[in-house]
Formats: structure tokens, sequence, C-alpha cells
């Protein structure tokens, strides 16, 4: 259980729903980053599915961005660089995917989980789902999720949340900056408009929502490159004195 779950159900409208688990408020291992690349890359080649919902399970966070074990763990800049690539390859095979993927965001989202949330092509919240990159307070930065984050909030935006890492950012402010397309104030009603949006979007002509997926996401090809060139900057950090200490503060 310590490593997470991804399990995956496609019902008779070809909605795919992801769901991603881990005990510690979702964060994500390595293992748990590969196994959700893995299922987005499937899904994106199914005729089977049209449309693609990404969620978390529970009622609490819905991602609290990477594990903070396997950050403690670290103790090469390879396996640095390893660790931090896994988000690289989730965001690009979002960004490569062939169906539009809206994403259930239900609490809270920390660091990677923003990422994930920036990378899906819509977004349901709840009020109760803040945001906050709180990186650079240990020592690193977002530097792998930077492109997705920037892309849907703006350099401006992303500042603001970078530069104060312990300050909560609000859903309506997600919501305003453009990183939530729309917010609810239950759970409940924000899953009964969700599958209302999904049910519809999966009637439209699929060979359409192809193209569109292409033109949407246009001139994000460096990402390929970039993303881990990025994920080698924070393998190399996570390794630093300043990050050590602040980690092992953390930890006690």
């Amino acid at each position: 259980m310590s490593l997470g779950t991804i399990s995956t159900i496609i019902d008779e409208h070809k909605i795919a729903t992801v769901s991603f688990y881990h005990h510690a408020s979702n964060s994500f291992p390595s293992s748990l980053l590969e196994k959700l690349t893995l299922e987005i890359t499937n899904l994106s080649i199914s005729n089977a599915v049209s449309v693609i919902i990404l969620k978390s399970e529970g009622n609490g966070a819905f991602c609290a961005g990477a594990s903070f074990d396997e950050l403690l763990s670290i103790t090469t800049e390879t396996d640095g660089n390893l660790f931090f690539s896994g988000f690289a390859n989730v965001i690009n095979a979002m960004r490569k995917c062939s169906k539009p993927i809206i994403g259930r965001i239900h609490g809270k989202a920390v660091g990677g989980g923003v990422g994930l949330a920036s990378a899906c092509d819509y977004t349901f919240a709840t009020t109760n789902s803040a945001v906050k990159l709180s990186e650079i307070a240990i020592g690193i930065g977002p530097f792998v999720i930077e492109p997705a984050v920037s892309r849907k909030i703006g350099k401006t935006a992303f500042t603001e949340m970078t530069l104060s890492p312990t300050k909560w950012k609000s859903a309506h402010w997600a919501n305003e900056k453009g990183l939530f397309t729309e917010v609810f104030e239950t759970i409940e009603t924000l899953d009964e408009q969700l599958l209302r949006f999904a049910k519809e979007l999966a009637t439209y002509n699929p060979e359409a929502l192809v193209e569109l997926k292409k033109v949407v996401w246009e001139n994000t090809e460096n990402w390929d490159s970039l993303l881990y060139e990025r994920a080698a900057i924070s393998g190399r950090l996570v390794l630093s004195e300043f990050t050590k200490q602040a980690l092992e503060k953390f930890k006690k």
C-alpha cells in the first residue's frame, strides 16, 4: 500500500476515469508516477476511450506532490534526476495524450499536484481546492512543472506562488488565474457537473477532439527536452546542504 495505486474504469460513454491513491495525502513516489504515465499513454491509443477524467481517492488532499519519504532517500544526483523525471514523464504523457483530460481537483494541491492540475485540459474544483507551490522553502523549486503551470496562469502568477511558498492560494484565485475552469461549493455538485460535461464531450467527433488537442498544446514540443533539463536542476538541488537540513527539519 505504501507504493500507492492506480485504477481505471471505462464506462459505456467511452469515459475513462483514472484514480490515483497514496496514503500520504495522495503524494507520488516514483513507482506511482511510472504507473500513471503508462496508464495515460495506453488510454491515448485506446479506441474504447474518448475522454479521460483524472482524479484522486478520498475527501482530503487532491495531491501533495512528490513523496516526502522518497525525497529523503535520494543520495545521488542520478537518483534525483530520475525521480523528478517522473513528473516530466507524466506531464508529457498528458500533453501528448490524444484524448481531452478533465481534472477532478476535489481538494488541496501542492507542488506536483498543481503541475498535474495544470496539465489537464479542463478542471473542476471545489472551494476547498487551495493550491500552493512550496518547493523553494525546502531549497528546490517547481522547475519541472513550471512550463505547465505558467502556460495556465502566466509567469506573473507563477512567480507570486513560487516566492510565497508557505501561502495558500484560494480556489477562487486559481479560477481567476485560469488554473481551475469551474469551482463548486461541494464535491457532490462538482461530480454532478463534471459527469454531465464529460458525457457531452464524449458525444463529439473523436477525430475533431484529437485535432483540437493538438491545437491546444501547440508550441510545447520543446518540453520533450525542457522538462528533463529542469528535472536535472531539481535532482542536483535536492542534494544541497540547505535541502538536506530542510528535509530533516520537516521530518522531525
